[in-house]
């Protein structure tokens, strides 16, 4: 079973902090200990030898008439909690301040270890406890008289060394509970969006692309929640639009199919008698072309949508193909008295694009302003320049777009109400795929419109160096 981030954090962090306390316990404890007993040896050492300087003068290995010297060594033993004693060299104990071992002999003596920084231990089985021992040469002359010996009991050493512990182990305390602190905040602040995170993924891969990922933040695990929730929301957008695609492909297929199939369906039955089958052999055709158009249109549409999709740009001039392009209209524009006026401003325009898309992006331009315009009426082409660009204008003056329809005109299958009363060729697909093209070019387009006045779309592109 996985085990949760936060719930690793917190085992960590309490292994962290049994071998932090282990560590302060033992490592720490013990250097702290060689540290006060370093110490203590020094101060001990300075003690001793300021004995032996004072002393050096008149001490020659016997004590018998200066008790008036020795008192005040008996106050400063008890005083430092240290124990002094005068050693001759044969190892006889000339003095204690304890008044113990005064006149006894140190067996196994050995002055020449007196040169080592100090001893511990019970200096050569004459103490009751354990101690640490520093000693001194008393000397004059050129001579060595003796040498004093100051001992501390260890356990003073241990007692300095704990209150030393005590600051370490409070400070220990105290950061264990800020960390305390710190590891409340990481649950509330990452495990939890985390785990809501984490949640909220789950949701999305079960399909449930309407959950929302509740973090509420303004740091990056927000940042995440709220991308993973504009996600979902475009995700969500997409399968929608995905449905109301299919759902305008089926039956923007099914109305010509359907026709196509009763039609031909009433010849072959007799229903339709042969002088008038020229007539709805024409519709059937008619039908056969619309949906020849949407299939073209949609597989447009598909190559477009390739990230990768490949512009074949070069130069040429924008007024040659605008001229192709209504020269090819030129029948259906006869029918409808509708003319072309045309404004350039040179004889050639030159421009950096895709020529077979732009000349795409003009032919739907121009169809889309031929199938709203009113017969006997005109449509304005007209070319200009502006610094590095080129724009495009194609404008008809027919019924207009509804203000609340402009934003629509560049959805798939959108047909306004005027399209589908007035002519059934539209697709709802011409305007997806000019934008499409414009924009991988990465120009831009932009509409005109005002109800029963027309509509003007204009595009720009890059002006050929």
């Amino acid at each position: 079973m996985r085990k949760p981030l936060y719930l690793k954090f917190v085992l960590g962090y309490l292994l962290f902090a049994v071998v932090s306390f282990l560590f302060i316990a033992t490592a720490s404890a013990r250097m702290t200990y060689l540290h006060c007993l370093d110490k203590k040896a020094d101060e001990l050492r300075d003690m001793a030898i300021r004995i032996s300087e004072s002393c050096s003068g008149f001490y020659k290995g016997s004590t018998d008439g200066y008790d008036d010297f020795f008192q005040p060594l008996t106050q400063l033993a008890l005083f430092s909690d240290t124990r002094i004693w005068f050693i001759d060299p044969e190892g006889t104990l000339a003095y204690d301040s304890a008044g113990i071992l005064t006149d006894t002999t140190v067996e196994d003596f050995d002055p020449n270890d007196t040169d080592s920084p100090y001893r511990t231990g019970t200096f050569y089985d004459t103490l009751t406890e354990k101690s640490v021992s520093v000693s001194a040469a008393i000397t004059g002359n050129f001579q060595t008289y003796g040498y004093v010996v100051v001992h501390q009991p260890l356990s003073q050493i241990s007692r300095i060394s704990d209150g030393m512990l005590i600051p370490i182990y409070l400070t220990f305390l105290v950061i264990f509970a800020i960390s305390l602190i710190i590891l409340v905040i990481f649950r509330y602040c990452v495990a939890q969006p985390l785990k809501a995170i984490t949640q909220g993924a789950k949701e999305y891969a079960a399909g449930n692309l309407k959950y929302t990922v509740k973090v509420d933040s303004d740091d990056e695990m927000g940042y995440l929640a709220d991308t993973l929730n504009f996600m979902a929301h475009e995700l969500n957008n997409s399968e929608e639009y995905q449905k109301k695609f299919i759902a305008n492909v089926s039956h923007d297929f099914r109305s010509p199919l359907t026709s196509i199939k009763g039609y031909l369906e009433a010849m072959a039955d007799g229903v339709i008698p042969p002088e008038n089958q020229e007539k709805y052999l024409r519709i059937v055709i008619s039908e056969t072309e619309r949906l020849n158009k949407l299939t073209q249109g949609l597989l447009s549409l598909n190559s477009l949508d390739r990230a990768n999709l490949h512009l074949d740009k070069s130069d040429f001039d924008i007024n040659t193909i605008i001229k192709s392009t209504c020269e090819t209209f030129e029948g259906i524009c006869g029918q409808k008295g509708i003319t072309f006026d045309l404004t350039f401003p040179d004889v050639t325009t030159m421009v950096c694009a895709d020529m077979g898309k732009i000349q795409q992006v003009l032919y739907n331009l121009v169809d889309n302003a031929i199938k709203f315009s009113p017969e006997n009426s005109s449509i304005a082409i007209q070319v200009s320049e502006k610094n590095d660009k080129v724009f495009v204008s194609v404008k008809d003056f027919g019924v207009g777009i509804p203000k609340e329809n402009l934003k629509k005109i560049w959805t798939r299958f959108f047909k306004s109400d005027e399209s589908r009363g007035k002519d059934k060729r539209g697709t709802g697909l011409g305007l997806s795929i000019v934008r499409e093209i414009i924009q991988a070019h990465q120009e831009t387009i932009d509409v005109i419109s005002t109800e029963g006045a027309g509509t003007e779309f204009i595009f720009r592109l890059p002006k050929a160096l």
